[in-house]
């Protein structure tokens, strides 16, 4: 390999069975590396006979000295250990990000997750599967649902109890609960029981948990427009009708990135990142006894990952990450807002801004004879006793003003 020529690093998948679970490819690749990096538990896995190579345990944390361990080993044969598939929720994928695909030669070994649905009899194509290596455990809320079946990677021994408690709490309790640990290895260990009665000690750190929801338990739309029951407010939440409509105009997109701006109670932004786990959202709120319950919020309905800045627009927005929608659902007769998000938006981005004053209704109305876009006025009227009627209760109309850069 020539001197501009960047070395390879190869990264190979291993599971709990270590080095006789290898196939040949991956074997002769560890046998030719100059140096491995991996766990300590890893690297254990391999023979010294049959991998002579130097051994580097990674570090923790990992990512500030990944670019370095590279720059530094690549040159004299690199090979990176990975659980089980380095491109599923694996280091095979940070590699990739960080050097380039054409850097980084990927041998996988079924995955933890491919191990746990063959015990099971799952199929993997009906059966969410979640990581909390990394991610908050509440996200497992997002994916409860009678009927459904998900497997939760595991960060560590303790992780089972809390995704059997989370479940319980959400109203599973007669949900089925499977911990499968050192799948593959000598060591394998399957335990079942029931989320609300679970009781079983810490086991193996390695370990997958199956959560069988059953028929029973609280429905949850996937789709916005959730009951405003299901929100913790002190009033100031976009009303279920109008938030349907509204993330209907938003038309959220995966991996796409919201600012909801006056989140309120951060229902717009909330059901903008259930629409899809790759939705990301930043909520932006001005009043500091609101936050908790937007991050409370958030929490109890599994998408804990919603950025949530306190601050009053404009300045609130300086240093964000480039939005691709913007939802202006609180102060927007405030100098500057609307000019603001809509500079910031990316080329081909959507603002959707809600008004119910004439006040604000002023500052869409001139914003549509400026820059064109959409003018909607929803009236909606709910049904109400009236003696021992029933009769039609109209809430504040609201004006949906939206708009592409």
């Amino acid at each position: 390999m020539s001197a501009d020529t960047p070395a390879l690093v190869t990264v190979v998948g291993i599971g709990a069975g270590g080095w006789p679970d290898l196939g040949r490819t991956a074997q002769d690749a560890l046998a030719r590396a100059g140096v491995v990096l991996g766990s300590p538990r890893q690297l254990d896995l391999l023979p010294a006979p049959d991998v002579p190579g130097r051994r580097v345990p990674l570090p923790s944390p990992l990512l500030p000295a990944l670019q370095r361990l590279i720059d530094e080993h690549a040159p004299a044969g690199l090979a990176v250990l990975a659980s089980g598939d380095p491109m599923f929720h694996g280091i095979g994928a940070t590699l990739v990000r960080l050097v380039g695909a054409s850097r980084v030669r990927v041998l996988p070994h079924p995955s933890s997750a491919a191990l746990a649905a063959a015990r099971l009899g799952w199929p993997l194509a009906t059966t969410e599967v979640l990581s909390l290596v990394t991610a908050d455990p509440a996200t497992v809320r997002r994916a409860l649902n009678p009927g459904r079946r998900l497997l939760v990677l595991a960060r560590d021994a303790s992780t089972p109890a809390l995704v059997a408690s989370l479940v319980a709490a959400a109203g599973f309790e007669a949900a089925g609960i499977t911990v499968l640990s050192q799948l593959g290895g000598p060591g394998e260990r399957i335990v079942s029981g029931r989320a609300g009665s679970w009781d079983e000690p810490p086991g193996d750190p390695l370990n997958v948990i199956a959560v069988d929801c059953g028929p029973d338990g609280p429905r949850t739309s996937v789709v916005p427009g959730l009951p405003d029951a299901a929100y913790e407010t002190d009033g100031q939440l976009t009303k279920r009708e109008v938030r349907a409509v509204t993330l209907a105009v938003l038309a959220p997109v995966p991996g796409e990135l919201l600012w909801d701006v006056g989140a309120g109670s951060g229902s717009v932004g909330i059901e903008w990142m259930r629409s899809h786990p790759a939705c990301r959202a930043v909520a932006v709120e001005s009043s500091p006894d609101r936050l908790a319950t937007i991050r409370a919020n958030a929490s109890a309905l599994g998408v804990p990952g919603l950025q949530v800045i306190e601050g009053r627009a404009p300045a609130a927005l300086e240093g964000l990450p480039t939005p691709d929608a913007v939802f202006i659902g609180g102060g927007l007769t405030g100098d500057g807002v609307l000019e603001a998000c809509l500079t910031a938006l990316r080329p081909g981005g959507r603002l959707v801004a809600n008004a119910v004053t004439v006040e604000s209704e002023a500052v869409l109305a001139a914003a549509h004879a400026k820059l064109g876009g959409e003018l909607t006025r929803l009236s909606v009227s709910r049904g109400s006793p009236v003696g021992g009627f029933t009769g039609w209760r109209p809430m504040m109309p609201v004006t949906i003003w939206s708009v592409t850069r």
